[in-house]
Formats: structure tokens, C-alpha cells, sequence
């Protein structure tokens, strides 16, 4: 008895898509867990013990240096300071709308370099979730800042670029490897900056440690795994539009932790960005690279 090719294609999108939505969480956990100011230790925090801790199980030595030091630029290092950087010039939706052309930049990556022309249902599915988002998130007196916006635009490239470029690296390095040095070599790309712009962290309590702890453990470790092994089988379209369901679990989280508001407007725009996942998906069921 055979599998369909959408059946086959459904696990490997469901364990990915915990990434995206455990990456989600990240925001409630920081505002009410963690000391504040302190955006470049969090992400350092996160990003190299998590290696440290897959490096140690993982054993594995043995790797092409010049593209991972590449890769955790473009996947941790870059990425983690200029979503901080738009983070803090930018209102969250509008950082996170801008963040949503990450998908586009797939497609316009596999159309220059690898000559596929993007499907029509995979880039109208990638526009409705860019409105969607912008519905979900944009507000009236959202106020726009260049740097900001620049930053935005720079930091979803670069993990643009950092998704199509993976899935052509990894090759045999095993998953925990692969993961571990990207996590270790952008934590300390990320150390110097960290040291310098911010203060000494002050004594922590309990609160804090669980919060720190819970983003090395399930925010990096668990999530990006999870998230390179998507890499390796979904194509990269389906992979980055999975992007999406971080916004949307945070705008979830604040609902149903913090009692914040949600209007008609923003319920519409979740329909459309979970639309645009859906489609997406299974426009590419059938594209799926044999292994």
C-alpha cells in the first residue's frame, strides 16, 4: 500500500512547525521572565550554551568551516542582532510584517540561483500571508523608523538566504552538528556585542533562570533541531512560510496569558496567514526533494 505524497509531506511540516511556534513564545517569556535592557544577552544566552549542550552529544568534529562560520552568520549571529535592532526602533507588528517578505525572498532566491520559477499558488499563497500579517498586527499609530525598517528588511534576508543556503550545505553532517556549531559559532559572533553595549547581568531569581533555561533548552536546542531538520526535507518555500506561525502564537500568548485585546481585523488576518501556510504546503507536497 502506498502513501500519498501529501501524506508523507504532513509529519515532516507538523514537527518543523513547532519551531516557529515555540520561537513564538519567546516574547511573553521575555517581557515576564527576564531582566530588560538586555536583548543581546538573551540572544547569547539562548544561542551557545544550546550548541555547547548538542556539540556534547553530538561528538562530531569534522565539518566544512568556511560555510558554517557562513551559515551561523547568516541563521544566528546576523539574524538575532538585527531582529533586536528592529525590535527595539520598531513597533513588533511592524517589524514582524516586514519580516514576513522572508518567504518571497525564498522564492526569488530559488528562481535566480537554482531556475525555479515560482509556482503562481505558492507566491499568491506568500502575498495573502503578508496581508494577513499586516492585518493581524499593524496598528494605526504603528511609526516607521529607516534604521529600523532597514534592519528589518536586512534581518529577514539574511535568514532567507541562511534557509536556501542550508538545505544546500548540509549534506551528510549529522542534524545535532550541524545545529550545534551554527549555535555556537553565531553565540560568540554575537559575544563581543554583548559584552559591549550591555551591563553585567544582576543577580538573578528564580523567575529568570527558569526563563533563560527554557529558551536555551526548548528556544534553541529543541526548536532550531526541529527547524534543520525541516531544512533538510521540505522545500524551502514551505519551510520559511512556517515563519509565519511565530507572530501568530505570540499575538495567541498574549490573548490567553495577558488578557490583551483581539479584534475582528486581527482574527481576520490570523485566517488569512493560516490560509497562506495551508496553501503553501500543499502547493508543495508534490516538490518535496527525494531522499
Amino acid at each position: 500500500m502506498t502513501t500519498s505524497p501529501l501524506r508523507q509531506f504532513a509529519l515532516p511540516v507538523l514537527l518543523t512547525a513547532l519551531a516557529p511556534l515555540i520561537w513564538g513564545s519567546t516574547y511573553l517569556v521575555t517581557t515576564e521572565l527576564l531582566p530588560a535592557d538586555r536583548p543581546l544577552t538573551a540572544a547569547l544566552l539562548r544561542t551557545l550554551p544550546a550548541g555547547l549542550l548538542l556539540l556534547l552529544a553530538s561528538r562530531q568534529r569534522d565539518i566544512g568551516w568556511p560555510r558554517l562560520l557562513l551559515l551561523a552568520a547568516l541563521n544566528i549571529g546576523g539574524f538575532q542582532a538585527l531582529l533586536f535592532i528592529a525590535a527595539y526602533r520598531l513597533p513588533g507588528g511592524l517589524a514582524a510584517v516586514l519580516g514576513a517578505i522572508q518567504p518571497l525572498l525564498v522564492l526569488g532566491l530559488a528562481w535566480s540561483m537554482d531556475g525555479q520559477r515560482p509556482h503562481w499558488q505558492a507566491l499568491l499563497a506568500c502575498c495573502t500571508g503578508l496581508a494577513g500579517m499586516a492585518l493581524m498586527l499593524l496598528t494605526p499609530d504603528s511609526r516607521a523608523d529607516q534604521y529600523g525598517i532597514a534592519a528589518a528588511l536586512a534581518g529577514a534576508a539574511c535568514m532567507a538566504t541562511g534557509t536556501f543556503l542550508a538545505r544546500r550545505w548540509q549534506g551528510a553532517t549529522p542534524l545535532l552538528a550541524y545545529t550545534g556549531w551554527q549555535l555556537v559559532l553565531g553565540g560568540l559572533l554575537l559575544l563581543p556585542a554583548a559584552l559591549w553595549l550591555e551591563p553585567a547581568l544582576p543577580r538573578l531569581g528564580w523567575p529568570a533562570l527558569a526563563g533563560y533555561a527554557y529558551l536555551c533548552l526548548c528556544g534553541a536546542a529543541l526548536a532550531y533541531v526541529l527547524w534543520f531538520r525541516g531544512v533538510a526535507l521540505l522545500p524551502p518555500v514551505a519551510l520559511s512560510v512556517l515563519g509565519l506561525l511565530s507572530p501568530l502564537c505570540a499575538v495567541l500568548l498574549g490573548w490567553l496569558v495577558l488578557g490583551q485585546a483581539l479584534r475582528g481585523q486581527a482574527l481576520l488576518g490570523m485566517a488569512l496567514v493560516l490560509a497562506s501556510i495551508v496553501a503553501v504546503q500543499f502547493a508543495s507536497a508534490g516538490w518535496r526533494k527525494p531522499h
